[in-house]
């Protein structure tokens, strides 16, 4: 796979012919509740609806083997195009120089084949807009492919002289056995088995059986309900937990096995893991716009933090592990310090001590917490008096007010700022505590806002924006003042224009 020269016509190609035994499988799998419906259906009403279950499964295969058919691609020397669709016809096309990352994903019956499926971001975020796909390439051309699109090297310049030997990659960090003690904390179990139960629902409603009527869950209601009130939701909790904590590390294994980061020659981050999906993420330094260090309490409680990428071109939020920009799973603390600094070329963000927001942030954040939770309080005395809910809950109502102040509390305490020689440095949050470290030269733009409740308190808002990860990153209830000095010293001159001579 080479790069044709400027002016020569670039021939089409075809993905590899063994992805007609990828695709139908897939498509089949996809559909499997509404294949299982017509089957189970038509085997209840005789031999023809069996034959319309059997008919359905081939519809929905020739399905997938048509992608080979009507699928062609090309990577010329200024851009990259995809044709496609039979029916309706369309050609997607990429200028080389809007690639941002390249992200190689193998499944595991991709690597069965020797398959793996690229995926060419573009510096769109959303999940809408992932990027340009071609499923499936052979590995190694999907491997040319990844170094071809992002070498930025002029077509026609002439190979440069090797001075030397080759410059190694340089690994910054790779998983060790002992981070599984943070796998827990992640919460990732939730999410597992919210999707392990949709899909048991699910196939129970298929095939007409009431989960509720099984010999186990019977007998587990029986036991529950000749129990202690209390011991039973002792119980259950721990049965909970005990099944997330197992979820969690199970996924944590299957999603960061052999979870490695490097840096490689000519300025890109390669990020490698995965058990049975390998995934493979080539990210361009250039495109950084700085680091986060993202701390839920569970894991902060445990001395734990992840550390993601602030680029263009990568998911945020929660998609940000699937979308490729987590630089490290949950792990030490340090660690992810560490790994943050390393990819900033800069350790000074990560230690710098932070300036307060002062005593109108800290009344703002008491005054929304108790006044909420003197609100729940207020309800359950009212409850309690008109509609005889129990007294106890007035109890637990008022127990609620000292957790209120300590977590109004962590809030202020975890909000700050600072200015480094090249990074902006913000932090909030107490559920999720977040330290922002933006690359000064990244910041395009200054947005200052103020709520109603801001202008009388005389704080406000300042959030910068990048064009990559969350677009926008805020300083919540800065003195005004403040704010426009921390805003014009950041990016000096960006808001000359607009401040009124004093």
């Amino acid at each position: 796979m080479t790069v044709t020269p400027v002016g020569t016509e670039v021939p089409w190609r075809r993905l590899s012919i063994r992805m007609l035994a990828v695709h139908p499988v897939r498509e089949v799998l996809r559909a499997w509740y509404l294949i299982f419906g017509v089957l189970f259906l038509g085997y209840r009403t005789g031999p023809e609806g069996g034959l319309w279950g059997l008919v359905s499964v081939a519809i929905v295969a020739g399905t997938g083997i048509l992608r080979w058919f009507t699928t062609t691609y090309r990577v010329g020397a200024d851009q990259v195009q995809v044709r496609r669709g039979l029916l309706r016809r369309e050609t997607l096309t990429v200028p080389r120089d809007r690639v941002r990352t390249v992200d190689i994903t193998a499944s595991p019956l991709h690597r069965v084949l020797g398959l793996a499926m690229v995926i060419v971001g573009t510096g769109r975020t959303d999940r809408k807009n992932d990027g340009l796909r071609l499923d499936a390439l052979t590995t190694d051309d999907a491997a040319r492919l990844r170094v071809q699109l992002l070498d930025r090297s002029p077509v026609d310049a002439p190979p440069a002289e090797q001075v030397g030997p080759p410059v190694p990659e340089m690994v910054l960090t790779e998983l060790r056995p002992g981070w599984l003690r943070y796998a827990p904390l992640s919460l990732s179990g939730l999410v597992t088995i919210g999707v392990v139960a949709g899909v048991l629902v699910r196939t129970a409603n298929e095939a007409n059986i009431r989960i509720s009527r099984l010999g186990p869950v019977q007998q587990a209601t029986e036991q529950l309900s000749k129990t202690a009130v209390w011991l039973a939701v002792t119980e259950v909790l721990l049965a909970f937990l005990v099944v997330v904590a197992l979820f969690s590390t199970v996924g944590y294994v299957v999603a960061y096995f052999g979870f490695r980061v490097t840096r490689q020659p000519g300025g890109t981050l390669h990020i490698v893991r995965g058990l049975l999906t390998r995934r493979s993420i080539t990210l361009e330094e250039r495109r950084l716009r700085g680091t986060e260090i993202s701390e839920p309490l569970p894991l902060r409680l445990a001395g734990g933090a992840r550390t993601l990428a602030i680029a263009t071109g990568l998911r945020v939020g929660r998609g940000a592990e699937r979308g490729g920009s987590l630089l490290l799973p949950p792990a030490p603390r340090a660690e992810a310090e560490r790994v943050a600094a390393a990819v900033l070329h800069d350790h000074e963000p990560v230690t710098v001590r932070l300036t307060g927001h002062g005593p109108r942030a800290r009344r703002r954040r008491y005054t929304r917490a108790l006044l909420v939770t003197a609100l729940v309080v207020a309800g359950c005395v009212v409850l309690w008096r008109s509609a005889g809910w129990p007294g106890w809950t007035v109890v637990a109502a008022l127990c609620l007010l000292p957790v209120a102040a300590a977590l109004a509390q962590d809030r202020f305490r975890n909000l700050g700022h600072a200015l480094t020689e090249g990074t902006l440095v913000l932090a909030q949050g107490s559920l999720v505590r977040r330290r922002y470290m933006l690359a000064r030269d990244g910041i395009i733009g200054w947005r200052l806002r103020q709520s109603l409740f801001q202008r009388r308190a005389g704080v406000a808002t300042l959030e910068a924006t990048t064009a990559g990860g969350r677009q926008r990153y805020g300083a919540p209830d800065l003195p005004v003042d403040l704010a426009v000095g921390l805003a014009d010293a950041a990016v000096p001159g960006l808001l000359t224009p607009f401040l009124e001579p004093r």
